[in-house]
């Protein structure tokens, strides 16, 4: 018989999908994970097209969760808070993309700046929010990059992520090029 984690896209992780499959359900998987950024790889995969209302939700948690990193940041430096509270308007319809790419271009060149690489958190949340609205949490997360590791903040990113999301998205199905519609 087929296990429910065939339906996980092939570009999924190796050992997101070894782990998947020790889950019973999709369900009791969603339920059990630790890891935020294997669940906003799937969001990410799931909600929509870049920059439509379906992805808003996305935004507004890959914002949630880059806030966790704002902790990071020098005191009087605003330019990543102001790129998640723009990516936030933008979520809200009160900001348009071009001030939110804006925002996440003034955020990135400070984490540029401030970090020499960009940390796992910053990768999930530019690819859960993608395009204009993630670049702005995903250049904040970058700033976390001296003192925030993945270990500290996977199991909190996973609650986090639940209290957007409770249940787990629907699974469809790969498009021809293997992607997700």
């Amino acid at each position: 018989m087929k296990h429910w984690s065939d339906s996980i896209p092939k570009s999924a992780c190796l050992e997101a999908a070894e782990w998947c499959k020790t889950q019973r359900s999709f369900a009791s998987a969603w339920k059990n994970c630790k890891r935020g950024d294997w669940m906003l790889w799937i969001l990410g995969r799931q909600a929509g097209k870049p920059e439509s209302a379906s992805r808003k939700r996305l935004v507004l948690c890959a914002c949630a969760l880059a806030r966790t990193a704002l902790k990071h940041v020098p005191a009087g430096e605003a330019r990543p808070r102001l790129a998640i509270e723009t990516a936030e308007k933008w979520a809200r319809g009160e900001a348009t993309i071009k001030q939110v790419r804006t925002a996440a271009w003034d955020a990135g060149y400070y984490a540029a700046r401030a970090a020499r690489t960009a940390s796992w958190a910053a990768r999930a949340a530019s690819y859960a929010a993608s395009c204009a609205a993630s670049h702005a949490a995903g250049a904040v997360s970058a700033a976390s990059v001296a003192s925030w590791t993945a270990s500290d903040a996977s199991d909190a990113w996973a609650k986090i992520v639940r209290k957007f999301y409770p249940r787990p998205p629907k699974l469809t199905a790969p498009t021809k090029t293997g992607g997700r519609t």
